[in-house]
């Protein structure tokens, strides 16, 4: 707002604006000037309302009077009826302040201004005008910031755009020639205006001349000649940036990119490459030129320098590869950048001969093998390989054999059974350009035992599995360290690497490590004549839990324990090192830990002391990593009288066939004595002498055998009477067995003797347990009666053998009655027979009769003094042994 009046020679005048329509006051000031003039730029666009202005002199303390009003009318008056919105289009800086109008249509109300997506708080200026201002305000977007009013009914009844930006500011003017001629100059845009559109965009100017090329990230401007010095200017509605640069011609080349690439020779490992330049200044120019060359394995880059250089040969490629080639060049002297690179160029190297193929012995077994050799990689093979050549060449046996083997084989089976001398192989590559140098191995007439190689434990550390060993004096071609999968056992994938001589140690990396497979790692030291294994790991590289339970996991009850027994996992379902053994009682919700078996190699484990019932078990392996799902089994226990009775008839069976034995070996050998004894013996015969079988001794019925207790037992009257076979009770009508020799029977007497009898103390507690004729009711039996066989006819002798006159064998088949000094059998037999006093030596060897009621063997006392103070207790034994006791 300019403001002018008339006035003599005041020099200080008090101007106050108003807001006509609700004469509010927008400004009072004093000004000191000499002018009748004055400028004032509102905060509030003038279009928004009516403004009056009055302005008076001031000369010393006199005032004068206001000046009548003038009005600057404003856009809201009556006969302006539309909506409007002020001010529209403008373009500020960022950070500036600014106030924003809405003039609302005549008979609306006002409602709400919004400035983007905030609601503004406003200010009302007149009756239909609103105001808000936004301080501070940001950069705007490509289309600017949106300011809005909308009446009471939220309709939007006008808006305005405000741009808000910065002025240029470019940076980094450099100017260079690419042709020794003409200049480029290039700047950096520096920060975004956020001005956009042909009003608001930033123009430049190079040393006065317009740059129209120069837009967005393309900064650069050039000139036809050379000049020395250059002026940019950039220049938007915010404002104007100036930026200057100056250099010599010879400091500030940069050649254009070479053209026209060319290989004039080709060949296995080396190729020429040509080119040309477009500008004829550069063939004057000393250069400096790089060379990049890109293969399938990598690519590098060589640098080249000469007077005019349009030529460059390259080494050390690759045969049979296909090559891409591209040239950037700059000035040698004062050089200033690297020009642009050409085009590239592709070309391929011709073949040469393969190199020779990494080859390894590895046995399967003891005794065979596979000379292995790996796949040549493209590098390597030089060209396509058609086919290997296998030589096996004993030098002892002077032999040899040659194998030619097609290109996707590359192993040779061998088996070193009947081998008698160490064999070399060579295997050759080869492809259309030739053979490759021969690759040796020596198989030894004899191989160590890698058996008794400690092996170690080896862990994956993240990028590999470290090894290291100790050096070994015969490592002239240096070390082999081979891995395998450990659970393969035969045509297993075998990977090897070599280690230098002077090194101990190496990482294991490869590709076809897998978790859960545990992998053999083998280092062994080579030389021309063999190799020797040194030392041998295992490892895995992630332990996982075993996928597979235990297999055959059974019980087996053994009187009130349980004894648990599994088999190993297989070594391809171990998933890690197996540590240990969980066994767990298994309950309907939960598993009780019984034991935690920490050596790996026990496979069984016993439960103790459990009660009847059924029970189930579980037992888990476990690795590093954790425990397997668990094999589960179930028992029910038994009554311990089930083990028992099957104890007994055990050792029943087995006492049986010992008795047997020992029974025909005894009898044997009885006939063989009595033979050699009778015949040495002078004046004697054998009247009958048939052992046609065993002596058989079978019971008599119950009926013929009577125990007659007596307080007093005489043992005058013990004799041994024959009874008739007709004479027996209830035996009368049966059928004579005349296959059998007649049997051995005794019967109870009581025979009234004077007072030669004795009354004999009760056998000890063996013989009552032994047989029922030795009762503890004080019942003693007698043998009263032995019926004779129709053919054995036993000897009658003293036990003591007294010097007695001897007639002949007649007079022993014959004893009389009550005479007890003969034949007496099996004197030395001690438990379970009649126990004899001091003078009753003859009765005590009586014979071995059998006890009807309990079938065991009554068999004499041993009269010995030790015999009467240590009595045996075999029969007790046997009893016990019948019976089932302890």
């Amino acid at each position: 707002l300019s403001v002018t009046w008339e006035d003599g020679h005041a020099s200080t005048f008090d101007v106050e604006i108003l807001r006509t329509e609700l004469m509010e006051m927008v400004l009072n000031v004093s000004e000191s000037t000499g002018k009748h003039q004055w400028n004032w730029t509102s905060p509030v666009p003038l279009e928004c309302t009516s403004l009056s202005v009055k302005v008076r002199s001031r000369d010393g303390q006199d005032v004068s009077e206001w000046s009548s009003q003038q009005i600057l009318p404003g856009l809201d008056l009556p006969d302006n009826t539309d909506s409007q919105m002020y001010p529209e289009g403008k373009t500020v800086p960022v950070g500036s302040n600014m106030t924003f109008c809405c003039i609302v249509e005549e008979g609306q109300q006002f409602g709400s201004l919004w400035y983007k997506d905030t609601l503004m708080k406003e200010n009302m200026l007149s009756r239909r005008t609103y105001a808000t201002t936004m301080t501070n305000q940001g950069s705007s977007n490509p289309s600017g910031t949106n300011v809005v009013c909308s009446n009471e009914k939220k309709m939007i009844i006008a808006g305005a755009v405000v741009f808000v930006g910065y002025p240029p500011l470019p940076s980094d003017l450099v100017c260079e020639t690419h042709d020794l001629i003409s200049v480029d100059c290039q700047w950096s845009k520096g920060r975004d205006t956020y001005l956009f559109g042909m009003t608001r965009q930033t123009y430049y100017t190079l040393n006065g001349r317009n740059c129209p090329k120069a837009r967005n990230s393309n900064m650069r401007c050039g000139l036809e000649q050379w000049d020395g010095n250059w002026t940019l200017v950039a220049r938007n509605l915010l404002g104007e940036f100036r930026l200057t640069d100056a250099a010599e011609l010879g400091h500030r080349v940069r050649p254009v990119a070479p053209v026209n690439l060319t290989t004039p020779e080709v060949y296995s490992w080396n190729a020429s490459v040509g080119w040309l330049w477009k500008d004829k200044g550069f063939e004057r120019l000393s250069l400096i030129c790089q060379v990049q060359r890109t293969s399938h394995l990598n690519s590098s880059t060589q640098t080249y320098t000469g007077y005019g250089l349009n030529t460059v040969v390259l080494k050390d490629l690759q045969p049979d590869e296909k090559y891409s080639v591209k040239v950037r060049c700059g000035s040698q002297k004062n050089f200033w950048k690297w020009g642009e690179w050409s085009f590239p160029l592709s070309f391929q190297t011709k073949m040469d001969r393969p190199v020779a193929p990494d080859i390894w012995l590895w046995m399967d077994s003891d005794n065979l093998g596979r000379v292995l050799w790996k796949p040549l990689t493209k590098s390597e093979s030089h060209g396509q390989i058609s086919g290997y050549e296998v030589i096996l060449w004993s030098p002892e046996e002077n032999s040899q054999q040659t194998l030619t083997l097609p290109q996707s084989v590359y192993s040779l089976p061998i088996n070193v059974t009947d081998r008698g001398s160490k064999v070399t192989v060579t295997v050759t590559a080869q492809n259309p350009a030739g053979a490759s140098l021969p690759a040796n191995v020596v198989i030894p007439r004899y191989l160590l035992d890698a058996e008794d190689t400690a092996i170690s434990k080896v862990a994956f550390n993240g990028s590999g599995f470290p090894l290291s060993w100790v050096a070994h004096a015969n490592a002239s071609c240096g070390y082999v360290v081979d891995w395998y999968n450990t659970s393969c056992t035969q045509d297993c994938n075998v990977e090897w690497t070599r280690v230098a001589a002077d090194n101990t140690n190496t990482m294991v990396q490869s590709g076809n490590f897998f978790a859960g497979v545990r992998y053999t790692f083998s280092v062994y030291a080579c030389s021309s004549e063999s190799t020797v294994l040194l030392e041998r790991w295992h490892g895995y590289m992630q332990e996982l839990v075993p996928s597979r339970t235990v297999p055959r996991l059974s019980p087996k009850q053994e009187g009130a324990d349980v004894q648990l027994t599994w088999d190993q996992i297989p070594l391809e379902h171990q998933g890690g090192f197996i540590l240990g053994y969980t066994v767990y009682l298994t309950n309907a919700s939960h598993l009780t830990l019984l034991a935690n078996i920490t050596d790996p190699q026990l496979t069984n484990h016993t439960v103790k002391n459990l009660v009847l019932g059924s029970y189930k078990f579980t037992v888990k392996a476990y690795t590093a990593a954790g425990e397997d799902g668990g094999a589960t089994v179930s028992i029910s226990l038994e009554p311990y009288t089930y083990w028992l009775i099957m104890e007994i008839l055990v050792a029943l069976g087995t006492m049986t066939c010992l008795l047997i034995v020992i029974t025909i070996a005894f009898t044997g050998f009885s006939f063989s004595i009595f033979t050699i004894l009778w015949k040495t013996m002078p004046g004697t015969g054998l009247i009958c002498v048939c052992f046609q079988g065993t002596l058989d001794v079978k019971p008599s019925p119950h009926s013929m055998v009577h125990i007659v207790e007596d307080s007093v037992w005489d043992s005058s009257k013990e004799a041994l009477v024959t009874v008739p076979e007709e004479d027996e009770e209830g035996t009368g009508d049966e059928a004579a067995d005349t296959d059998e020799p007649a049997s051995l029977r005794y019967y109870n007497q009581v025979v009234e003797e004077g007072s030669s009898s004795q009354r004999r103390p009760h056998a000890s507690d063996s013989s009552a347990s032994s047989t029922g004729s030795m009762d503890s009711g004080h019942t003693d039996v007698t043998y009263t009666g032995i019926q004779t066989s129709a053919c054995y006819r036993p000897q009658m002798q003293s036990a003591s053998c007294p010097e007695e006159p001897q007639t002949g064998p007649e007079e022993h088949l014959q004893p009389p009655v009550g005479s007890f000094g003969g034949y007496q059998p099996q004197c030395s037999w001690k438990p379970d027979s009649p126990e004899a006093d001091g003078d009753g030596l003859d009765q005590a060897c009586l014979g071995s009769p059998t006890s009807v009621t309990s079938s065991q063997f009554l068999l004499p006392y041993d009269t010995s003094e030790e015999g009467k103070e240590h009595p045996s207790s075999a029969s007790t034994w046997f009893h016990n042994l019948l019976t089932g006791k302890p």
